[in-house]
């Protein structure tokens, strides 16, 4: 086994870790390490994401599920829109934008495209976890607005499609400042809804690329993935996500950093 593949497996642990813990980040580990290590195209490597995060947070959930930790009246409520969005977006709006876009005299590619909004959204993401979270204890439907609930939905469906990731990354604050969810709860309920919309979404895009999948380095990454998910779930009872968030919010936002300088920047 090559160095690069080797280190591609190891990192592979830090999906599984960092869905355990927070009930998001997966994807966003996942799609730079399919990219940048395994050489894998950006718009490919969204599609292996989603099956990877798929199967790694469907275990996961079954986990929180077991623990009484999801909430599924906010897994209905919010999931069904993102996953009809995920699933449209997989099977119709990514395959329908041009290899290369023009704007005027200036032009991008598809794959370029898809990392620079990898890059943004990590970057949001990271410091959205940055800011202290408010623990809530309890939960009144007449809070709930039903119509921002579903906007949210397919807000998270469109983006979680195009850039091939989960969305835990944008679920798990809505559900803790919208839905008023505490926070292990929200990353139980998080995991459930992202192993729905991840597999839906692989669907949609295994129709049209299923010729160009690697199964063998899908496999064994999933493994590593699980395996992760394992020991992210050891992690979290014996410390605080709330500490652990920071650590993660600045690998992420260093992460989202390099991703844009380096398709901005350093690419030919």
């Amino acid at each position: 086994m090559e160095f690069y593949t080797f280190l591609g497996y190891f990192f592979a642990l830090f999906v599984g870790i960092t869905l355990g813990v927070f009930g998001s980040g997966g994807s966003i580990l996942a799609v730079p390490i399919l990219v940048y290590v395994f050489g894998i195209a950006s718009d490919l490597a969204t599609g292996y994401s989603l099956f990877i995060v798929g199967i790694t947070s469907l275990v996961g959930g079954i986990h929180k599920i077991n623990e009484k930790l999801v909430d599924f009246k906010k897994v209905f409520l919010f999931g069904i829109p993102t996953v009809i969005t995920v699933f449209l977006t997989r099977k119709f709006g990514v395959p329908a934008i041009p290899f290369e876009i023009h704007f005027y005299d200036f032009a991008i590619k598809k794959t370029l495209l898809i990392m620079i909004v990898f890059g943004v959204f990590m970057i949001f993401s990271a410091i959205k976890m940055l800011k202290p979270t408010k623990e809530v204890s309890s939960f009144k439907d007449h809070q709930i607005n039903y119509l921002l609930i579903i906007i949210l939905g397919i807000f998270v469906g469109i983006v979680a499609g195009f850039v091939g990731a989960g969305g835990g990354f944008l679920i798990v604050p809505i559900l803790i400042y919208y839905l008023n969810t505490p926070l292990k709860i929200a990353i139980g309920t998080s995991l459930v809804i992202v192993s729905i919309q991840s597999s839906i979404g692989f669907l949609g895009d295994f129709f049209v690329n299923r010729a160009a999948y690697n199964w063998h380095l899908l496999i064994i990454f999933s493994i590593c993935s699980l395996l992760g998910i394992w020991i992210g779930n050891f992690i979290i009872k014996k410390i605080k996500a709330e500490k652990l968030k920071y650590v993660f919010a600045v690998f992420i936002l260093t992460m989202g950093l390099f991703i844009l300088v380096k398709e901005l920047l350093l690419s030919k």
